[in-house]
């Protein structure tokens, strides 16, 4: 299989390269400038352009690919003005599938985000109307990258209606490495305020990397948006306590039991039999 990678430099772009290569698929990388470019490792060819540019996405897929994964963006509506944002991550969502799609590409997976939902980037404080959260929980969205997530779905499901291409939206949560995970889990210890709007939710980026590999290559069709976590919370309290304390107004439809995430993965269980296998160990209180 011919892949393109966009922003296969960054921290969960590098590990699907590894991943994808060791599956023995050939990786065309997009990334946006030389000091990315020089980061890359296992992929054949790489093309330095902006993801939002047409013609360096064309380079890009010269000679053709069979598919596209896509995680270039802005990941926080701190990283730059709210237009750059929102216009940027939308435009280069758009200009990544249709370039790929129009040129055949048959499946592709896109960086979604669990902040689709709205709570982590809002200027005020949210809660999610129930409990376990999951892929028909109403967005309350307030701020340009939330809403940027939610056009790039919706721009997802666009090109596989106009060209067939099937498509899988991963609703990433906080998805970084072993370090940074484990300091997050040191400041959650601390506060567990601090990832209340994460739903203290989280994911090791093999493990995103893995569920691009599955959504590239397990029976799909047509568009999905999914939610993936780590099975467990990074919070050494239980998670029904967590949810009591910081979200009392939510409806509980279903007990979560122990520290389990509150978050339902149900849905990429089916499609992809995705399961999130790198645990942090947390250390009870």
């Amino acid at each position: 299989m011919r892949v393109l990678v966009t922003g296969a430099a960054g921290n969960i772009g590098a590990a699907v390269c590894r991943c994808l290569a060791a599956s023995g698929m050939r990786i065309s990388a997009l990334v946006l400038n030389a000091e990315q470019a020089a980061r890359v490792e296992h992929a054949g060819r790489t093309v330095i352009g902006d993801a939002g540019d047409p013609a360096a996405v064309a380079e890009a897929i010269a000679g053709g690919v069979d598919a596209v994964v896509h995680l270039a963006a802005l990941r926080s509506p701190e990283l730059g003005t709210p237009v750059e944002v929102f216009g940027g991550n939308t435009r280069a969502t758009f200009v990544v599938l249709e370039e790929a799609c129009r040129r055949g590409a048959r499946r592709a997976v896109i960086a979604s985000s669990y902040s689709i939902l709205g709570l982590r980037f809002s200027p005020h404080t949210l809660h999610p109307a129930y409990f376990p959260i999951d892929e028909a929980l109403p967005l309350q969205v307030e701020d340009p990258y939330s809403l940027s997530k939610q056009v790039d779905e919706a721009t997802a499901a666009m090109m596989h209606r106009r060209y067939g291409t099937d498509i899988v939206a991963l609703r990433l949560p906080y998805t970084v490495g072993w370090p940074e995970l484990e300091a997050m889990a040191r400041t959650c210890r601390a506060d567990p305020a601090a990832m209340a709007a994460d739903s203290w939710s989280y994911l090791h980026a093999d493990d995103a990397a893995e569920a691009v590999r599955l959504a590239l290559t397990r029976p799909v069709a047509g568009f999905h948006p999914v939610f993936l976590a780590a099975p467990r919370t990074m919070d050494p309290r239980p998670t029904a306590e967590l949810i009591a304390a910081h979200h009392p107004g939510a409806e509980v439809r279903r007990a979560v039991a122990g520290h389990d995430t509150p978050i339902d993965t149900s849905r990429i269980e089916r499609l992809l039999g995705f399961h999130a296998t790198r645990l942090l160990d947390i250390p009870p209180l």
